[in-house]
């Protein structure tokens, strides 16, 4: 089983829409292993967007990702990565198609309301970032038989 983070991002959760996006991603048969309200440090937010330090629209990002608390989600499931990724759409709302997250709900690419581990070595970093393992939980759903072969 794949696992992958998932953050419900500023824009999210000011708009009450946290419970629309894990409903979505619950609903598309993905676990919830971990989860955590947290006010991301600006700390924190250089290590997680490491890779865009340097690019013009990295101060933004940061002030954007630490301006409200977020949500911040482990997924598990058969690729989780892709699964997750095909839910929330194209990172430009603009161009996601409808019936994503991205589509139904964004407008602007920086203000679209879910980050999405691009990699399963992406959601392993990315959820070392947020999580201990002591705060992980793989366990077993009555419905996962139905869900996963």
């Amino acid at each position: 089983m794949e696992k992958t983070l998932v953050l419900i991002k500023p824009d999210a959760m000011q708009r009450g829409l946290a419970g629309e996006v894990l409903s979505r991603l619950e609903r598309r048969g993905l676990r919830i292993i971990a989860t955590k309200f947290v006010q991301i440090s600006d700390e924190l937010a250089r290590q997680h967007y490491s890779e865009h330090e340097g690019k013009p629209f990295f101060p933004g990002l940061v002030d954007y990702i630490t301006s409200s608390p977020v949500l911040a989600v482990i997924f598990e499931g058969t690729n989780a990565v892709s699964a997750v990724r095909a839910t929330v759409g194209s990172t430009n709302p603009a161009e996601a198609n409808a019936g994503t997250i991205r589509g139904d709900l964004g407008i602007e690419t920086g203000r679209n309301l879910v980050h999405a581990s691009d990699s399963v070595e992406s959601g392993i970093r990315e959820s070392n970032i947020f999580f201990d393992q002591s705060e992980i939980y793989s366990w077993n759903r009555s419905i996962d038989e139905w869900v996963f072969e």
